[in-house]
């Protein structure tokens, strides 16, 4: 046991959580707080389309509460598998969804919506490759950086075999098109092999090089530049290229400090599209308010800030698996609701990403219930002296 590592039952400091045998509690009340207040608010912003297209008012919100369900179940499942499991398959996983990504854009295989081909169509249900690809970019990312840290931090071929992989998912995602995932993936992979430890100048040129890649894309697409030139000046074409974002503004300013109360929203009745799922955010803005937003941005902070704190007791326990996990799982989720807050604000081009565990949409919170599930695997074998294939080295997390 390293020298440094603390004792389960005693809190740890750096964070000012207490934590508890078992199942780490703080994370489990951050999750049912988050998938509770997404149920509500899909309840409400959902009232009106639901009415209107099924004649159940509650139609999507019943649909999300079955989701939940599974969800809960999908969390239990992944708590109750040995992270050797995940170590020892990572590659294997990867590997997978990037055969998957591939099979989606075969003409007849993926399922079509609004001229995005991002699912695989099961009948009773779709879906989206992008949402366990980023997951299983997380599980192989610890596992690489756990067996070749030290090559990656001294060798060139050993930066560079993780960026392949990286661009190879990223480029199917592109295809789809899924500009947002595959913005989503790009960075929480390169924040990943940041936390490695890769040597800065490799890290920064590859940033950059991936930075004007992106932009070179972006503007070589018809279809993505009025996205962006409509972000920068929605106003502009309030009526049709900047029609989305002008009514997420309006929702959101409409709010004020203390919002017009549950149901209260206005534009939730026909005025913004895709109010229940990727917007979502701006109708709860509208029925919050500003105190409201800063409660539950305070609120996704803190389950960052729990996860890394789990990362760093993995440290500490000399499970660099667990804690890459860990820090990859804090990452994922709160990139990813960054980027939907940023896109509802007008801060962003819209992507078309939901806000975890909130918005309307079964694949993401199924994937993001399992990620939950892995985290809360981490902590379990970290407090339970729970092996996962005896004593890792420590791995250097330079930064």
């Amino acid at each position: 046991m390293s020298s440094q590592a603390i004792r389960a039952d005693k809190p740890l400091a750096t964070t000012g959580f207490a934590l508890v045998e078992g199942y780490d509690r703080v994370i489990l009340l951050l999750y049912l707080v988050l998938i509770c207040i997404g149920l509500v608010m899909v309840a409400s912003a959902s009232i009106g389309i639901a009415d209107q297209n099924t004649g159940d008012p509650f139609f999507y919100a019943k649909r999300q509460f079955l989701r939940i369900l599974l969800s809960l179940a999908l969390l239990w499942f992944a708590c109750r598998i040995p992270l050797q499991f995940w170590r020892r398959n990572g590659m294997a996983l990867m590997m997978g969804s990037i055969i998957l990504l591939a099979i989606v854009l075969i003409p007849g295989v993926g399922h079509t919506v609004n001229g995005a081909t991002r699912w695989l169509n099961f009948g009773l249900f779709t879906f989206q490759i992008s949402e366990i690809a980023k997951l299983f970019l997380i599980i192989y990312l610890s596992g690489y950086l756990l067996r070749r840290g030290d090559e990656m931090q001294t060798n060139t071929m050993g930066f560079i075999k993780p960026m392949l992989i990286l661009a190879v998912a990223s480029g199917l995602l592109v295809m789809e098109p899924d500009f947002g995932a595959a913005a989503v993936l790009l960075m929480t992979g390169l924040g990943l092999i940041f936390l490695g430890g890769v040597r800065f100048a490799q890290f920064l040129l590859f940033v950059v090089g991936t930075l004007c890649i992106m932009g070179l894309l972006a503007v070589s697409s018809p279809y993505r530049l009025a996205r962006i030139t409509s972000f920068l000046d929605p106003w502009a074409d309030p009526f049709n290229s900047g029609f989305q974002l002008t009514q997420s503004l309006i929702a959101i300013g409409s709010g004020g400090w203390f919002g017009a109360g549950l149901g209260g929203s206005v534009q939730k009745l026909f005025y913004l599209p895709e109010a229940h799922t990727d917007f979502l955010f701006a109708i709860y803005a509208e029925e919050f308010g500003f105190v409201g937003q800063v409660c539950l941005i305070a609120l996704f902070g803190l389950f960052a800030l729990r996860c890394f704190a789990i990362a760093k007791l993995a440290l500490q326990r000399e499970q660099a698996f667990g804690a890459y996990l860990a820090y990859g799982v804090g990452l994922l989720i709160t990139l990813q609701a960054v980027i939907n807050i940023g896109v509802n604000m007008g801060a962003l081009p819209t992507k078309g990403l939901t806000l975890p565990f909130v918005s309307y949409g079964g694949n993401s919170i199924l994937s993001m219930s399992f990620a939950v599930g892995l985290v809360l695997r981490v902590y379990l074998e970290c407090t339970s002296a729970v092996s996962s294939g005896g004593k890792e080295r420590h791995a250097r997390a330079g930064r």
